[in-house]
C-alpha cells in the first residue's frame, strides 16, 4: 500500500466497483515489448488493486478480463492470456486479503484445464467472508442477456412462469451476476471512452470514470482518484436533487 493524499470518506466507499482493465497491449508497445508482457505486467496491477479494494471494504470487484470479442485476436497472444489466468488463480492473494473467487462468463469455451483451475479456487475460497473478487472471462453482456433470455423463455414454455410476470427481478435471476448488486462505481483505464459490451444491464446507473492511465500503471493513488470522483457525485436515481437532499438529511 502507498500513502496518497487524497482522503476518501470511508463511510461512502462503493460495495461494488467493475474495472475494464484496458491498455496492457499499447502499454507493452509504447516500450517496445510484445503485447504479452503488458499482460503479464496488468497480473501486478491486479495484485495491487484486488487488495486495496479489500482493505478499503470494497464488497465486490469484477474486473473484465477477456471478452468473448477476444476470441479473434491472434492465437499466441489467447494461449498467453489462458497461461496467466492459470497463474493468476494459483496467487495467495484470496487467502491473505479473505478474498472470495467467482467467474462469470461463458467458462465452457475456455481450455479445460483454466476450467478446473477455475473450479479448484472457487470451492478453495468458498468460506471467504470479506471481498469478492470476479473474474468476467469469456464474457460478453449481449451473450449474457440472450442467455437470460432463453432460460426465460423455457420456463414461460413449460408452464413455470407467465409471460406477465417477468419483471426486473425476473431478468437479474437469471443474469450470471444474480449473486450480486449492481455495480456503483465502474472504472476504465486506457483512455477509451466506451464500456465494450460489459455489464450493460447492470450499469444502467452506475457512475462512470474513465482516466487515460494504462492498467499496468493504475496504482492505489489512481484507485482513490477515481473513489473521490465518485464520492463527489449525487447519485438520483431519476429524483431530483431536492428530493435526494431531503432523503439525506
Amino acid at each position: 500500500m502507498i500513502e496518497t493524499d487524497i482522503k476518501l470518506d470511508k463511510t461512502h466507499i462503493p460495495q461494488h466497483i467493475a474495472i475494464i482493465m484496458d491498455g496492457n497491449g499499447r502499454w507493452a508497445t509504447d516500450r517496445g515489448l510484445d503485447r504479452t508482457f503488458g499482460h503479464k505486467a496488468g497480473l501486478d496491477t491486479v495484485k495491487t488493486i484486488t487488495a486495496e479494494c479489500a482493505r478499503l471494504g470494497v464488497k465486490y470487484l469484477t474486473l473484465y478480463t477477456f471478452s468473448t470479442e477476444n476470441w479473434n485476436r491472434p492465437a499466441y497472444e489467447i494461449e498467453a492470456l489462458m497461461g496467466l489466468v492459470l497463474g493468476f488463480i494459483e496467487m495467495e492473494l484470496f487467502t491473505d486479503n479473505n478474498v472470495k473467487f467467482r467467474m462469470i462468463g461463458d467458462i465452457e469455451r475456455l481450455p479445460q484445464s483454466v476450467q478446473d483451475k477455475i473450479h479448484y479456487m472457487e470451492n478453495l475460497t468458498i468460506n471467504n467472508d470479506g471481498m469478492t473478487m470476479v473474474v468476467a472471462m469469456s464474457y460478453s453482456s449481449k451473450l449474457e442477456l440472450v442467455r437470460a433470455t432463453r432460460l426465460i423463455a423455457e420456463k414461460v414454455q413449460a408452464g413455470e412462469l407467465a409471460p406477465a410476470d417477468i419483471n426486473d427481478q425476473t431478468i437479474n435471476d437469471h443474469l450470471w451476476t444474480n449473486f450480486m448488486p449492481d455495480p456503483e462505481l465502474l472504472i476504465r483505464t486506457g483512455g477509451e471512452l466506451r464500456i465494450s459490451n460489459y455489464l450493460l444491464w447492470q450499469c444502467a446507473y452506475s457512475e462512470f470514470y474513465f482516466c487515460d492511465t494504462y492498467w499496468p500503471d493504475f496504482d492505489e493513488a489512481c484507485l482513490h482518484k477515481a473513489i473521490a470522483d465518485y464520492q463527489r457525485r449525487q447519485r438520483r436515481f431519476g429524483k431530483t436533487e431536492a428530493q435526494v437532499e431531503e432523503e439525506e438529511k
